[in-house]
């Protein structure tokens, strides 16, 4: 019903940037939530950054001041803007959404294929 597709990630020194992106394709009728989740070996999933409904974010306190996630609605598409990264934000980053098809309220929720970003220090 609903695809997300990711792109962005990569290799990067500390210091250096990225962006990620994700789009929605499907019959979506309006957004809930879209924002991006890490994961490393080892590790539990984490919350990077969300963009709820409303316009309201929400930042793990590990990327405030650092990452930005912005959303353009006519292309379905949330953009994470990874500054100063640092090699501890190396992880396999996913892109995870919740969406309205209709309006009788049915909704669907999902992930990204995920992508990784590898920083070196």
């Amino acid at each position: 019903q609903v695809q997300l597709v990711e792109s962005g990630g990569g290799l990067v020194q500390a210091g250096g940037s990225l962006r990620l992106s994700c789009t929605a394709s499907g019959r979506i009728l309006s957004t809930n939530e879209m924002g991006y989740y890490r994961e490393t070996p080892g590790k539990q999933r984490e919350l990077v950054a969300i963009l709820s409904s409303g316009d309201r974010l929400t930042y793990a306190d590990s990327v405030k001041g650092r990452f930005i996630i912005s959303k353009d609605n006519a292309k379905n598409t949330v953009y994470l803007q990874m500054n100063s990264l640092k090699p501890e934000d190396t992880a396999v980053y996913q892109c995870q959404g919740e969406f309205v098809l209709d309006r009788g309220g049915s909704t669907w929720s999902g992930w990204g294929q995920g992508t990784q970003v590898t920083v070196s220090s």
